[in-house]
């Protein structure tokens, strides 16, 4: 699937491999040892959640997620004029947020598969993924702070105030699976918090461990807010329509789950006769249990799906993300910062809008 196709032809794709493989590989040795400080069997649960070990505790090769966060930390760096390096305290921290609200987020949502595995709390029970969650949360500010720099407590209250989004994003998209309307811009606000925040974060906080001042910091942050919306645009188009070997999930994944993503919000906020048809089947649908929609045959998630695509919400979802795409290499416009780094933010921003999975 080709969620969205950017604005201009070309991605660069060796240059957004290397970027992502740079922040999967470089901040590796410091994530391992942050992890190895949690106590037993915290550290085991915690390893078999970014796939270094098998549920058994043998030594495995996960694919460790895209890594689009802590890539975005390294280049940061480069933006400040700094070595890639100075921004991998940034890179451990935003990752160690990250994979907290996935371990939180799995058990919330009932989640069993991620990246191809069952999850935390389906192989460890729910109290592990509470905990390790908990204890990665703590890790990252650990990470920052023990650096001891004006820097370093700069890059610290920047990923506090992104977590506190982040939470508050998941407690808005938590509280509108029960509600009947969602407003468009409810969800992008949702999205602005839950996806959007550590983005932002990612992206400024290797510039301010590399001692940029709080504009160019804020301008990558604007960056990295506006290519979460749409990493979090695509990412709902897949969540409908993405392809099951692909995504590790099952088909209409977001629908099963009832969430009021942005095409469904979108669909239903059309007037033609698709939207008040899937509003109407969504409003029969929150008198169900669990037990009933999950009954539900794959026939009834399609005719759901054809409707929200009908009504509208599928290529209103895909103009979000391009118009978001735009959004966010104009905030960096008018960074100083290195012809070479600038060539890759933007192959970044293009690959976020146009993943093949």
């Amino acid at each position: 699937m080709n969620p969205v196709q950017p604005a201009h032809a070309g991605i660069d794709t060796a240059a957004v491999t290397a970027l992502l493989t740079r922040g999967r590989t470089l901040p590796q040795p410091r994530l391992r040892a942050a992890v190895a400080r949690l106590a037993p069997p915290m550290d085991t649960v915690a390893a078999y959640h970014f796939g270094w070990i098998d549920a058994e505790g043998r030594p495995a090769d996960g694919d460790g997620g895209k890594a689009v966060r802590p890539a975005l930390a390294l280049l940061s760096a480069e933006a400040a004029g700094a070595a890639p390096e100075a921004g991998i305290p940034g890179a451990v921290a935003v990752e160690l947020v990250h994979n907290f609200s996935l371990l939180h987020d799995d058990l919330m949502d009932g989640d069993e598969q991620r990246r191809h595995r069952d999850t935390v709390w389906k192989v460890h029970g729910p109290a592990q993924a509470i905990l390790v969650g908990d204890a990665l949360f703590a890790l990252a500010g650990e990470v920052l702070l023990e650096l001891g720099t004006a820097e370093a407590a700069r890059a610290a209250r920047r990923l506090s105030s992104a977590s506190r989004a982040l939470i508050d994003g998941q407690a808005q998209d938590i509280s509108y699976e029960h509600r009947e309307r969602v407003s468009v811009a409810e969800c992008l606000e949702m999205e602005g918090n839950k996806t959007g925040a550590l983005l932002a974060c990612a992206a400024s906080i290797g510039a301010v461990l590399g001692g940029a001042d709080d504009a160019a910091a804020d301008a990558l942050s604007a960056y990295g807010h506006h290519l979460g919306l749409a990493f979090q645009a695509v990412d709902d188009l897949l969540g409908i329509w993405g392809n099951p070997d692909a995504t590790g999930k099952r088909t209409w994944s977001d629908l099963r789950q009832r969430k009021k993503s942005l095409p469904v919000v979108a669909a239903l906020s059309g007037r033609g006769p698709a939207a008040r048809h899937l509003g109407e089947l969504l409003r029969k649908d929150a008198t169900k249990s669990q037990a009933e929609f999950d009954d539900f045959d794959e026939a009834e998630f399609a005719a759901r799906a054809a409707l929200v695509e009908e009504a509208g919400g599928r290529d209103w979802t895909a103009a979000e993300a391009r118009r978001q795409h735009a959004a966010a290499l104009r905030a960096v416009s008018d960074v100083d910062m290195p012809s070479a780094v600038r060539e890759r933010f933007v192959a970044l921003a293009d690959f976020v809008v146009d993943r093949r999975r």
